[in-house]
């Protein structure tokens, strides 16, 4: 697995877990939770380290099945990921929400806490004096942003008393949004790592011929050519979603191919 860097000489790898809509939308749905558990473990012995999820999650109870999951692995092997909810961004609700998070997961911290969706009714001001005070009190190591335009961002980077970590948004061979609107620049330019989620677009990238010619050339599968891509990128890494263990073993194999710089570029074109 290959790394990037992130703030306190962290790191983290270029390929986590995904896991919306893994125990529910945006409700509870335990008709799975058995074989989900099964999954997420046989990830972790595969070699995931980074999960992530969101107190959104099925209810919340995508945290509980991630807890299940972990228990008795070393915390410190683990990198896990939390999100909270638009309608929680007030200062009182952004504590209850990661505690919440952090019950749920059974964790006495989170590596990185980021603000889900914007939500411009509630002063940014607000949201981030919560988000510091978690710093502080050790229960949350970093924090970070999703779906944040750039204007939104550059707020959020000034009101963090820590660096921002991330900006977690959609983006893929054929999702380009983050990078017309100038956040993808801005991120290389400042150090703050772009989370690339939706990064296969559903299967998508599967049937693209272009994607299947290059693939021939490394025996590797479409969705391999299109996560190694991204992470080819400077300050990009990815968290495609998958409960089917021979796809868990080819998205973190994809972490380690190498595409020449001609298809890259190739790459680069499509749209």
């Amino acid at each position: 697995m290959k790394y990037k860097n992130i703030v306190d000489n962290g790191k983290i790898p270029v390929l986590g877990l995904g896991t919306w809509e893994v125990g529910g939308h945006r409700s509870a749905d335990y008709s799975q939770d058995d074989e989900i558990v099964e999954a997420f473990q046989a990830a972790l012995e595969l070699g995931y380290t980074h999960i992530d999820t969101a107190e959104m999650y099925g209810g919340g109870h995508t945290e509980e099945l991630i807890g299940q999951a972990i228990r008795g692995v070393k915390r410190q092997d683990l990198f896990i990921t939390s999100k909270v909810w638009p309608d929680n961004l007030h200062y009182a609700d952004v504590l209850n929400a990661a505690a919440g998070s952090l019950k749920r997961l059974g964790t006495d911290y989170l590596d990185l806490y980021l603000i889900h969706w914007p939500n411009d009714r509630v002063p940014l001001e607000e949201t981030f004096k919560a988000l510091n005070e978690l710093v502080e009190r050790g229960q949350v190591r970093r924090l970070g942003v999703s779906n944040f335009n750039l204007r939104q961002l550059r707020q959020a980077r000034q009101l963090s008393q820590t660096k921002l970590v991330c900006n977690q948004v959609p983006y893929s061979l054929f999702q380009r949004e983050y990078v017309n609107n100038g956040v993808l620049e801005y991120c290389q330019e400042n150090g703050i790592l772009v989370t690339a989620y939706t990064p296969i677009e559903k299967g998508r990238v599967a049937n693209n011929a272009d994607l299947k010619q290059i693939a021939g050339k490394y025996a590797a599968t479409p969705v391999q050519v299109a996560l190694s891509w991204l992470v080819s990128q400077p300050q990009v890494i990815t968290i495609p979603m998958s409960t089917n263990k021979k796809h868990l073993a080819e998205n973190l194999e994809a972490a380690d191919l190498e595409l020449s710089e001609e298809d890259i570029h190739r790459l680069d074109q499509l749209s």
